[in-house]
């Protein structure tokens, strides 16, 4: 049996046998996209309320609403470091969002550094991938996506007390052990960073270079890799 589609809803979720009301793209998605019929089951969820199986109800092909029939997982927070990276060509930068949200990422820090390609970003369209990503990987909650920003802007905003491992290439990096609380990985863009960006960086109190290998990655690479790496170091602490 085909596990049950899960919808994000950014609405109250309670009681049992509550209907909450699907607008019309979420309709055209069940019931078009999942070919969802009348009373078949989704899962519908968001942080607050947890997860709850539900019975579609189809008004029309662009209403109706979601029937909460029992709560099967509680709220609960994704515990996970904090990506900074700067954005890139489109499909990459999707791809950033997508495999970040699948391991766990917190909160996206899109910054702009002297190799940045875009020096703009669409917020709604970031959230809606993170928001698709959280729905298949069976993710409660939403990572939250900052402003795009200048990375010397979000250093001098940066709380000192939290690690920032930046993942630099052709560096000798120090072992790192374990990693304990709240921590953050910085991915530069593609041509890596500038000198000067590399002298601002080894500046700062809360940086810590770490190695990603002797290859040179992509930079949606590199954030896998940065990812996968920091896990390790976090399962290590355990």
């Amino acid at each position: 049996m085909q596990d049950a589609p899960r919808l994000y809803l950014d609405l109250p979720l309670s009681p049992e046998g509550e209907g909450v009301v699907l607008n019309a793209d979420q309709m055209r998605y069940l019931a078009t996209v999942l070919r969802l019929q009348n009373g078949d089951i989704l899962h519908v969820f968001n942080e607050e309320a947890g997860e709850w199986e539900a019975q579609l109800e189809i008004h029309r092909k662009d209403r109706g609403q979601a029937v909460l029939r029992t709560r099967v997982r509680p709220p609960e927070e994704t515990s996970g470091p904090v990506l900074v990276f700067a954005p890139l060509k489109r499909d990459a930068t999707d791809l950033v969002l997508r495999m970040g949200t699948e391991m766990g990422v917190t909160r996206f820090c899109p910054v702009i550094t002297e190799r940045t390609n875009t020096h703009r970003i669409n917020a709604d369209r970031f959230r809606a991938i993170a928001i698709e990503a959280a729905e298949q990987c069976e993710r409660l909650d939403i990572p939250h996506i900052d402003p795009l920003r200048s990375l010397t802007q979000l250093l001098d905003e940066w709380d000192d007390q939290i690690p920032l491992f930046a993942a630099l290439e052709r560096q000798e990096c120090p072992d790192v052990a374990r990693v304990v609380g709240n921590h953050a990985l910085l991915v530069g863009p593609e041509g890596g960073f500038s000198e000067s960006e590399r002298r601002l960086l080894s500046a700062q109190k809360a940086i810590i270079p770490i190695s990603l290998g002797k290859r040179i990655l992509r930079a949606d690479t590199a954030v896998v890799a940065g990812l996968a790496r920091l896990a390790f170091y976090v399962s290590q602490s355990i």
